[in-house]
């Protein structure tokens, strides 16, 4: 019999059972006995029924309501194994991918995320967010891939300790922007985080989102986060920078009563990052436009972002 795998799946949906349904078989396919762990995030469309009945050996949490990328935390808590590969029901793991990533984690000690080599659909077209990630600037030294800032929170694989040490994904963020701010924690704390081209997930797009809504919460989550850790003069200056687009995207008005609202408990988790992290985290702001350099998630399919649980 096949020893159980080191690599927990944890995997999240929200009201899409034939898609989640098609993702657990694929799976369930894989070589190798990987546990898997979905949180089905408040589903009203029996999705939660359709996984019990038809994967027996899948662990099934049942959350009351919505809680996007913060259900991540309650997989991880269940999770018994040294490294989870989070995904959603969007993408499957390649045949090999979790072997790869078990491998290179092991040989790495000091990295936290290893973020996939997402591929889209059929034709296997890489994700401007992968491109971005495989040239990132920021130094390698003796890293098994390129040094990165941010991830995707979809489509990684992440040490368990890592994860639990930084206390896990804020749940005020929703969804974007959880992800660079676990990035930051973990760089304070000496965990790296890698784009990983040889782990290879195919990400199959689903219905469109209310791109509006979603760019109201990326501007809003990158503000908080920049107040959460950046010094007072750049996060002013991000701040504006921010808000200008919003204003050229029309929704300045929304965006800025978002950020205000939440603004007291960004506040009282402001903890300074240091001057030479700040100098790697400035360095990426100053290589690209605001609504590229902050949450790689809304980036994985370009202008067609979709919306899993």
């Amino acid at each position: 019999m096949a020893t159980e795998g080191r690599v927990s799946i944890v995997l999240t949906t929200h009201n899409r059972r034939v898609p989640v349904m098609n993702a657990l078989a694929s799976l369930c396919r894989l070589p190798g006995r990987w546990p898997i762990i979905v949180i089905d995030n408040g589903s009203t469309d029996g999705t939660a029924a359709a996984i019990a009945a038809r994967f027996p050996s899948v662990m099934l949490i049942r959350a009351r309501r919505n809680l996007k990328g913060a259900a991540r935390s309650i997989g991880a808590a269940y999770a018994h194994t040294p490294y989870i590969a989070f995904c959603d029901d969007a993408l499957r793991w390649e045949k090999g991918a979790l072997e790869r990533a078990e491998a290179t984690l092991d040989a790495a000690p000091d990295v936290a995320v290893l973020n996939a080599c997402v591929q889209i659909g059929p034709g296997r077209q890489l994700t401007p967010s992968c491109l971005s990630m495989a040239q990132s600037p920021l130094p390698r030294g003796r890293l098994p891939g390129p040094r990165l800032l941010d991830f995707m929170s979809g489509a990684c694989i992440m040490r368990t300790r890592a994860f639990i040490e930084v206390g896990g994904y804020w749940p005020p963020f929703y969804q974007g922007g959880e992800e660079a701010l676990m990035a930051l924690d973990m760089e304070e704390r000496g965990w790296h985080v890698v784009y990983a081209a040889g782990v290879v997930g195919r990400y199959f797009p689903g219905g469109g989102a209310d791109f509006r809504l979603r760019e109201r919460r990326r501007i809003r989550n990158d503000i908080w986060l920049t107040w959460m850790r950046r010094p007072w003069r750049p996060a002013w200056h991000r701040t504006y920078a921010q808000l200008r687009h919003a204003h050229s995207k029309r929704i300045f008005w929304h965006t800025l009563a978002d950020v205000a609202i939440g603004m007291p408990k960004v506040l009282r988790q402001r903890r300074v990052i240091s001057p030479l992290l700040e100098r790697m985290r400035a360095g990426l702001d100053a290589s690209g436009p605001c609504d590229q350099q902050a949450g790689l998630a809304p980036m994985m399919l370009g202008r067609k972002g979709t919306d899993q649980g």
